[in-house]
């Protein structure tokens, strides 16, 4: 018998002879949620404004033998450069009196360094100890190698470098580090300097996973 023409399709029977019903399909909600860098639309780009900050010490390689172990705790490293006999109170003098100045706190300090020739002198390893962190000695070719704002004739004829306070700061806070402080130098009464000291600061790590996430 043929249907008529008021009525309907026959339903879709499954295998068994059941009618199969048809579900209405939605569309998908979509999010109004921020969106990713991956999925930014592409448009133009402005480029970034140079700003007058702190030195970088670069993301490049570092200077092999001068590595800083990547479990580096983050935090202020201070470069220090040291006379012969110099004294204690003196170095530690420095570094207390040039993070006040600068709104920095002692305690965020994690590191001293200076050049290898220097790391045994008395007066440093008793300010190292006093602030209770530990003393990082480099070579004078690899702190050649760094370059620095205020570089001097005299440490390169005496050491080997033409610096030691700021290029141990900044090789000690490895890539990615800023010189926060240039070199400054002690000024006992009646003689001349025997301390100088720089200030950088090691990068925070960066959190594993949180890149995208809300």
């Amino acid at each position: 018998m043929k249907a008529s023409a008021g009525m309907s399709a026959r339903p879709e029977l499954s295998a068994r002879g059941a009618p199969v019903p048809s579900a209405p399909v939605s569309a998908a909600p979509v999010s109004a949620g921020p969106v990713s860098a991956a999925q930014a639309p592409a448009g133009p780009v402005s480029a970034a404004p140079v700003s007058a900050g702190p030195v970088s010490a670069g993301a490049g390689a570092p200077v092999p033998g001068t590595e800083v172990p990547s479990a580096a705790p983050p935090g202020l490293v201070v470069g220090v450069g040291a006379g012969r006999e110099v004294a204690m109170e003196e170095v530690a003098g420095l570094i207390g009196r040039t993070l006040a100045a600068a709104g920095l706190s002692v305690g965020g300090v994690v590191e001293l360094a200076t050049v290898e020739a220097k790391a045994a002198e008395p007066g440093l390893v008793a300010a190292a100890a006093r602030l209770g962190v530990p003393l990082r000695g480099y070579g004078a070719a690899a702190l050649a190698r760094v370059a620095v704002p205020g570089p001097s004739g005299a440490a390169l004829t005496a050491v080997g470098t033409p610096s030691v306070a700021e290029a141990a700061a900044l090789l000690a806070a490895g890539p990615g580090g800023e010189l926060l402080v240039g070199k400054r130098k002690s000024a006992p009464p009646g003689r001349p300097a025997r301390a100088t000291c720089a200030v950088a600061r090691r990068p925070a790590p960066a959190k594993g996973g949180q890149v995208g996430q809300r």
